[in-house]
């Protein structure tokens, strides 16, 4: 299946979250990085990279605490992949504050993300910590799917 446009923006998010993970500069920095070479961004939505990735990166500061507090039997900085860790930051960004994406759409592409870049088995976890970030953020779209 063809990639969508977001699917190829979420990428190069999660692209720009490894490099700022390892190591640590501006966000808008780190965008120009993305934006000003045609090549990083071919047949991505540009301005849902844009928009999403300054959202994420003002952010983590509320993200990461709210994570971690899904995942008490591991240390969010030391035992979690970077590749897993920029795919939850993205996605728990999207679930709090884009509710016009669905959670669903959301999980599942954080899955896919998982599938292409993380460990054998990290979209398993990814998804785990979604699900229980899916109810308690979008606990009313939650809630009307189980019914």
């Amino acid at each position: 299946m063809k990639n969508s446009r977001r699917r190829l923006a979420r990428q190069a998010i999660i692209q720009a979250l490894y490099q700022w993970q390892l190591n640590p500069g501006h966000c808008a920095d780190i965008a120009l990085q993305f934006t000003a070479d045609p090549e990083r961004l071919q047949g991505a939505d540009r301005e849902f990279f844009s928009s999403v990735w300054e959202g994420v990166c003002h952010a983590i500061p509320q993200l990461d605490p709210a994570i971690a507090e899904e995942i008490p039997d591991r240390r969010w900085e030391d035992e979690i992949s970077e590749v897993e860790r920029a795919i939850l930051r993205l996605a728990a960004y999207e679930l709090r504050d884009l509710p016009q994406t669905p959670y669903r759409v959301v999980i599942n592409e954080a899955i896919e993300l998982g599938k292409d870049f993380g460990a054998e088995q990290g979209h398993r976890f990814v998804n785990a910590v979604l699900d229980k970030l899916a109810q308690r953020w979008r606990q009313t779209e939650t809630t009307r799917s189980e019914s």
